[in-house]
């Protein structure tokens, strides 16, 4: 009866087409978005000495204060401070802070007693910091990172010009053995691609505050963090989607420019991290949001659709030529961004790790749906 209606026999066609398609868009980010990164160059540190305030937020960061904060103090920088916002630590902080300063009076410290809760998250501590800072030229990083070389700071700071008043850089995650260490790298660094790209396609829409730098003047002239003050995330990528454009925002992508970071050791703590940092993006300006998601949606139904040809045997031939196309993608262009992200290791699992990433990014955007975290430490 159901063979008067359809015709069984064009299902096959039918998916094949709908899975070209799917193909067709995948192939537009990685040629038309991703590889500007994967071709691009790194830049030059140019000589620059225009003064610099380096803002770092902290509760209860002590060991990772005392790990990392001289390496920021000892910049090979001529004119900058480092300012640490000292949010309502209960441990030491306070007399580690006290005892750097004695040997760099560059080194400056905000103590902030109580949890004042005027906004959610790191904002308060943050715009504390900013308002504090001496320099017009911000660089934010965080108290768990740690910088990649001595010259961090210039390589942040020489991809400024006249018109330019935001640069994103590229904050890493510590090499460890593992699966979890690998897809919260690859997780990492596929973001890093994606908003990198964006940016130098003329569409920026995020950066991440472990290695972020603008101008004090710009998050002034609009108004901060007001528009999204009650949004536990957002410190970073909300207010640089809110600011950024195609003629303010540069990258800076010199190996000498990243940061570096301690990774969760649990999924627990992972997966309770992505699920507060995803929690901003439908906040996103609506272009970006559409092309974020069509490019999550596209992939997600060109391994769905795959599947389900491949178990009801059809067009298999075809089927595995557009998966083998897509993997030349990858490893050609994708890992071109990952080799200029020093994350070579990660090249040859892309695929299995593409995979894992987008099961877990799909439940924990559904799992948002019900349960929000919303706090920062």
């Amino acid at each position: 009866m159901l063979e008067r209606f359809v015709d069984l026999h064009s299902f096959p066609f039918i998916f094949l087409i709908i899975l070209v398609s799917f193909f067709l868009i995948q192939a537009a980010y990685y040629l038309l978005v991703f590889i500007r990164l994967a071709v691009a160059r790194p830049g030059k540190i140019n000589d620059t000495k225009e003064g610099v305030s380096v803002i770092i937020c902290a509760h209860n960061e002590y060991y990772n204060l005392k790990a990392n904060l001289p390496l920021i103090l000892q910049q090979d920088y001529p004119e900058y401070e480092v300012l640490v916002v000292n949010h309502a630590s209960e441990d030491d902080t306070s007399y580690l802070l006290s005892d750097l300063q004695r040997e760099y009076p560059h080194l400056k410290s905000l103590e902030i007693k109580n949890d004042l809760n005027f906004f959610t998250g790191k904002k308060f501590p943050l715009a504390i910091g900013i308002r504090s800072a001496k320099y017009n030229k911000l660089l934010l990083t965080d108290a768990d990172c740690r910088p990649s070389s001595a010259n961090w700071i210039s390589c942040m700071q020489s991809a400024y010009n006249n018109n330019i008043k935001i640069v994103l850089g590229y904050g890493s995650y510590s090499r460890a053995k593992g699966l979890l260490n690998k897809l919260i790298r690859f997780d990492t660094a596929h973001v890093a691609t994606q908003y990198l790209s964006y940016a130098m396609s003329g569409l920026p829409y995020m950066g991440v505050g472990r290695n972020l730098s603008y101008l004090k003047s710009e998050f002034f002239d609009h108004h901060g963090f007001i528009s999204h003050y009650r949004i536990s995330s957002g410190d970073d990528d909300l207010f640089i989607n809110k600011i950024a454009k195609r003629s303010n925002t540069a990258v800076m992508i010199h190996p000498d420019s990243f940061t570096c970071s301690e990774p969760k050791h649990t999924f627990r703590h992972w997966i309770y991290q992505k699920k507060r940092h995803l929690t901003t993006s439908s906040h996103y300006r609506p272009l970006h949001k559409f092309l974020l998601g069509l490019y999550s949606l596209s992939l997600l139904c060109f391994y769905m659709l795959t599947i389900l040809m491949f178990s009801l045997d059809y067009s298999v031939v075809p089927v595995a030529g557009l998966v083998f196309l897509r993997m030349i993608l990858q490893y050609t262009v994708l890992a071109g961004c990952f080799r200029k992200l020093n994350e070579n290791d990660l090249i040859l699992p892309l695929p299995l790790l593409e995979i894992v990433l987008l099961l877990l990014n799909t439940g924990i955007g559904l799992s948002n749906i019900f349960y929000k975290p919303n706090k920062w430490k």
